[in-house]
C-alpha cells in the first residue's frame, strides 16, 4: 500500500469518525445520551452535539403533543346504568430521564399506561353522578377534576397531560328508551311548573290592570260629575240672570220651547183646560188681536 493510499484510508477513517461522534438534535426534539445503558446527559438544545462513538449511545425523543385517541368504554353510573364513553388524551414528554426509565421510551407503552389509568379514573367520577348529570350539566367538571387528577398520575411516567376530552357519551340501546322517557317527563314537568308561574303572574297583572282601571273610570266619573255640576251651577246662574233682567221674555222663550219640543212631531194630543197655563201665550196673542 503506498503513502498516497494511506492518507485516502486516513481521512475516511477519520471524517467516519466524525460523523460517528456527532448527532444532530432537533428543535421538537429531546436526546438522551447513555453509557452502557445508563443515562450520562440529557441533550435539550436544538443543534449540533457530540459523542464518543462506540461508548455513547443516542436516543431522541419527540417531545411535540401526541394524541391518545382511545376506544369507547362503558362505565357504569350512580343508578348503574352503563353508558358509551368515547374520549381522547393530548399528552407531551414533560421529563425524557423519567420516561425513559418508565416506559423504556416506548410510545405504546406510555398511551396503554395512561389509558388504563385514565379509564379507572373516568369510572370512578361517573360512578358518582347520574346519567343526566353528566350527559347534561357536569362533563366540564369531570374533565377538569380528570385533568388535576392524571397530571399527578402521569408525573411518574415523566409525562404532562395537556388534555382530556370527552368526544361523545352514548347511551346503549337498552337503557336509552328509559333515559330519555324520564328526562322528557323532566322536562314537561319543568315546563308545566314554569306554566304555572306564567299564570298566576298573568292573574296578578290582569287584577292590577282591573284595579286601576276601576280607579282611574271612577276618578273621570268623580270629575265629570264635578265639572257638571260646575255647569249646572254656571247655567242656572245665567237663567237666573235672565230671568231677573226680563221675566215677561224668559217665560216666553220657555214656552216656545215647550211647544216645539211637543208638536214637533206633528201626532202629538194634549187634553188640557182651555184656561190652561200652557197656552197662556197663545191667549195673550188672541186678545192682543
Amino acid at each position: 500500500m503506498n503513502i498516497k493510499m494511506l492518507r485516502i484510508y486516513t481521512v475516511v477513517i477519520f471524517f467516519a469518525l466524525l460523523y460517528m461522534s456527532t448527532f444532530v438534535v432537533h428543535q421538537s426534539e429531546s436526546a438522551l445520551r447513555l453509557r452502557l445503558g445508563e443515562i450520562i446527559h440529557i441533550d435539550d438544545d436544538p443543534g449540533l452535539h457530540f459523542m464518543l462513538p462506540f461508548i455513547h449511545t443516542v436516543l431522541k425523543f419527540d417531545r411535540r403533543i401526541q394524541t391518545l385517541d382511545s376506544t369507547p368504554e362503558r362505565f357504569l353510573t350512580k343508578e348503574q346504568k352503563d353508558v358509551i364513553v368515547d374520549f381522547y388524551t393530548k399528552w407531551r414528554i414533560a421529563n425524557v430521564a423519567q420516561y425513559y426509565r418508565s416506559t423504556g421510551g416506548d410510545i405504546a407503552t406510555t398511551e396503554r399506561l395512561l389509558g388504563e389509568r385514565i379509564n379507572t379514573s373516568l369510572r370512578d367520577e361517573f360512578g358518582k353522578r347520574t346519567i343526566q348529570e353528566v350527559i347534561s350539566g357536569e362533563r366540564e367538571q369531570i374533565m377538569e377534576l380528570l385533568n388535576k387528577e392524571m397530571n399527578l398520575k402521569a408525573g411518574e411516567f415523566g409525562v404532562e397531560i395537556v388534555d382530556i376530552r370527552i368526544k361523545r357519551i352514548d347511551l346503549p340501546s337498552e337503557v336509552s328508551d328509559s333515559v330519555y322517557e324520564r328526562m322528557k317527563a323532566d322536562r314537561e314537568k319543568v315546563a308545566k311548573d314554569l306554566r304555572a308561574l306564567g299564570t298566576e303572574a298573568a292573574e296578578g297583572i290582569r287584577a292590577d290592570a282591573d284595579k286601576e282601571r276601576t280607579i282611574i273610570l271612577a276618578q273621570a266619573y268623580k270629575k265629570a260629575e264635578e265639572l257638571r255640576g260646575e255647569g249646572d251651577s254656571k247655567a242656572a246662574n245665567i237663567y237666573a240672570e235672565a230671568y231677573q233682567k226680563n221675566p215677561e221674555f224668559y217665560g216666553f222663550y220657555r214656552s216656545i220651547k215647550a211647544y216645539k219640543t211637543v208638536f214637533q212631531d206633528g201626532r202629538a194630543t194634549m187634553v188640557l183646560q182651555p184656561d190652561s197655563e200652557f197656552f197662556r201665550f197663545f191667549k195673550n196673542y188672541q186678545d192682543q188681536k
